[in-house]
């Protein structure tokens, strides 16, 4: 049996690499993961009745079952789920989003201004799996596996989506997770150094050849760049899709962002600013999102509705006010007047653009409190301790998700970032508590930037996810401050 002969079976089969899942059903997929390796579970899919598989060497299984041996079993799982939903993609416009920063953001600004335009659009990344009316599922990824990626795609035009917003990560490129997807358009935000680290990229080189692919493996109908980022050039130039517009803050582009003007008001920090797109009149924007990178995110946003779906500029802007992204740039305005940020920067060039922009806004002290992330990204400690010396006036430094690291390790790797700065800072491992005392320390005037944690509902704390809401335990802190 051939994968081609598989995939023709996959419709009537359940499509699975988890050898707890595997039945008399199903198709057992052998992936090598970071910690574990599929065709060693082999034996236990069989066991419980499975009599399909796809492998990438021979297995040590009885007779009565049928192994396709394949290259490599990422893209072959792929193909089979793409297969097994009758290849969903087809039927959508997927627009995929990459880049080191913003993918999140410029998604999500995109399916609210069509969804609100009256263009139904589905979302799936960081911030869950979202059919296009809110109802919103986690996931552990930013992009998911291709089975629950397809499986999403096809429940998403069973609900009547003509278009879906995809965040696509190095690591789904890397690891094969869109192969098969049909994309209509594809977006690039930026790129800089980061997920580089075991398990992850080797190096810098691997990390954008894996960002490139989507631009020049997958065929597509449309090309949007940030062209303020140099890697655009070379994105433009090896991309053979018919349309490429860009974007840029700084220079004359299909869409540019002009007299670009921080405000503060009661409900939000945000960015004010003209959009010029070429041949048109200028539309003035107001988007409740800090920072100029934020407004390079709506650029992006703007221009595949414009360019893609129709709508015009004027009726984008329209939709802006009022967006809303949980742990992007969310503003809490605390009883005795302080503010509170959750943003989900969680490296240095992302926590350096955030406390830049707040430096700007805050009349009393600026007050940052994250940890980093365990067992892995152990090159962003001391970048992170350093650019919160720079920037803070007091720092908090705590647990994200330690996983089976010790919290104080991290913390101490962090640390060692600050040596040499005279910004004083506390060491409190555990984030809740971290949380009320911070909370404890706000005047009127400041700040308080809780950062790395963002959109996410849990902790990680050794191989437990712990439901924790940052929001909840802000707001509870707040109110027993003010209990008699």
């Amino acid at each position: 049996m051939t994968l081609e002969e598989l995939c023709k079976l996959a419709p009537h089969q359940r499509i699975t690499e988890s050898a707890r899942d595997a039945d008399g059903d199903s198709v057992f997929v052998c992936i090598r993961g970071v910690h574990a390796d599929g065709h060693s579970f082999a034996g236990d899919a069989y066991r419980r009745g499975c009599r399909l598989f796809v492998a990438e060497q021979a297995l040590p299984l009885p007779a009565d079952a049928a192994v396709v041996t394949v290259p490599d079993t990422h893209t072959a799982l792929a193909a089979l789920a793409c297969a097994h939903e009758g290849n969903p993609s087809r039927e959508l416009a997927v627009i995929g989003v990459t880049g080191t920063k913003g993918k999140t953001t410029v998604s999500l600004l995109l399916a609210h201004i069509l969804n609100r335009c009256g263009v139904r659009c589905g979302y799936i990344g960081s911030n869950g799996i979202d059919p296009g009316d809110g109802n919103t599922v986690a996931i552990p990824n930013t992009t998911p596996d291709a089975v629950t990626l397809q499986r999403a795609l096809r429940d998403m035009v069973r609900a009547g989506c003509r278009a879906v917003a995809l965040e696509v990560s190095s690591q789904a490129l890397k690891l094969g997770r869109v192969a098969g997807t049909t994309f209509d358009t594809c977006i690039f935000t930026n790129l800089f150094p980061d997920h580089i680290g075991p398990g992850e990229h080797p190096d810098f080189a691997d990390y954008a050849a894996c960002k490139r692919q989507l631009f020049v493996d997958y065929p597509t109908q449309a090309v949007l760049c940030n062209i303020d980022d140099p890697f655009a050039a070379t994105l433009l130039a090896d991309t053979h899709a018919p349309l490429r517009l860009t974007c840029s803050m700084h220079t004359d582009a299909d869409f540019t962002a002009r007299e670009v003007v921080r405000f503060r008001d009661a409900q939000a920090l945000g960015c004010s600013f003209l959009l010029q797109e070429k041949g048109a009149a200028p539309v003035a924007c107001r988007l409740p999102l800090i920072g100029a990178e934020n407004v390079s995110n709506a650029l992006l946003a703007i221009a595949c509705a414009a360019a893609r779906f129709g709508i015009t500029s004027a009726a984008a802007a329209e939709t802006l006010p009022d967006v809303r992204i949980s742990g992007r740039s969310e503003t809490v305005r605390l009883p005795n007047g302080a503010l509170c940020v959750i943003d989900y920067a969680h490296n240095g060039v992302s926590l350096r653009r955030l406390l830049t922009e707040l430096r700007a806004s805050c009349t009393g002290r600026l007050i940052v409190l994250f940890g980093s992330v365990g067992e892995r990204t152990k090159l962003r400690r001391r970048e992170l301790g350093a650019v919160a010396a720079e920037l803070a006036d007091l720092a908090v430094l705590t647990s994200d998700n330690p996983g089976c690291e010790d919290p104080a390790a991290i913390i101490r790797g962090i640390a060692a970032g600050m040596e040499g700065f005279p910004t004083p800072h506390l060491e409190i491992p555990d984030r809740a508590e971290a949380i009320r005392t911070a909370a404890g320390l706000l005047r009127p005037d400041d700040i308080l930037v809780l950062a790395g944690k963002g959109h996410e509902r849990y902790q990680l704390i050794g191989k437990e996810k712990r439901p924790f809401c940052e929001r909840e335990i802000l707001c509870d802190a707040m109110v027993a401050d003010r209990t008699p």
